[in-house]
């Protein structure tokens, strides 16, 4: 039986280009054979058939003058918010597949530069929710420095020599051999909880790049909370963590 790469197969089937079908697929927004496809470059026969699925669309928690703060879902690039909320301006930004609460801002501002400041002095409470790897009975706060390599895509790692970094981990219930967890991070880093969680052995599910293989049909991390300079806004758990 003819193969051939999942995103040509896709973009011949649907007069797309390659660029439009990997991004597609890269999105989980196509299924084949009734399951989505995760890999753009997985082989996968020549008379394949998919189905497309219509993008999930970003929940207005808030809007003022000041702030615009939005529930993202995962599988949406944080810049693309820009392209949608016109005259907003990304504050901080969200990994790819993490979902959750994420904040605009008007372009030079006065608030612009005391959100800013905010995030530069860590006075920014940013609270997660991740389901790991394991059972982790214990709270633990993870105090090890992170650095970052970007060649294309961006990938962190324990380093002696990079930036500090703290996340604290809280147990919230265990589920089978897995732990579903609170994690408030103090700094920034990239990738940082994905990373902490696991230097200690808990990776989380679907974690592409820093976990092991499991079902999960995304990152199962979501950005819960978040609090600064006066403001507070939070983002039910998507139902995949029911």
């Amino acid at each position: 039986m003819a193969t051939d790469k999942a995103y040509k197969v896709l973009a011949r089937a649907h007069n797309l280009s390659h660029k439009e079908a990997k991004s597609l697929i890269d999105k989980s927004l196509v299924l084949s054979g009734g399951r989505k496809l995760h890999i753009a470059r997985l082989e996968i026969p020549t008379n394949s058939t998919f189905e497309i699925l219509k993008p999930p669309k970003p929940h207005i928690i808030f809007e003022d003058e000041h702030i615009l703060a939005i529930n993202k879902p995962p599988f949406i690039e944080s810049y693309e918010l820009s392209d949608m909320f016109a005259g907003w301006t990304l504050l901080h930004r969200l990994d790819r597949e993490t979902s959750g609460v994420i904040l605009l801002i008007k372009d030079k501002s006065e608030f612009e530069k005391q959100a800013k400041q905010a995030f530069k002095n860590q006075a920014v409470y940013k609270e997660y929710i991740c389901l790991v790897h394991g059972m982790l009975a214990d709270s633990i706060t993870i105090n090890k420095p992170i650095s970052t390599i970007k060649k294309g895509f961006a990938k962190s790692r324990i380093d002696k020599n990079g930036l500090s970094a703290s996340t604290q981990l809280t147990p919230l219930s265990i589920i089978g051999k897995k732990t579903l967890l609170q994690a408030i991070i103090h700094t920034g880093r990239t990738h940082q909880i994905r990373v902490h969680c696991q230097s200690i052995n808990h990776p989380i599910l679907g974690d592409r790049i820093y976990g092991k293989p499991d079902s999960a049909k995304r990152l199962m991390l979501h950005a819960h909370k978040i609090a600064l300079l006066g403001y507070e806004f939070s983002a039910p758990l998507p139902k995949e963590f029911d």
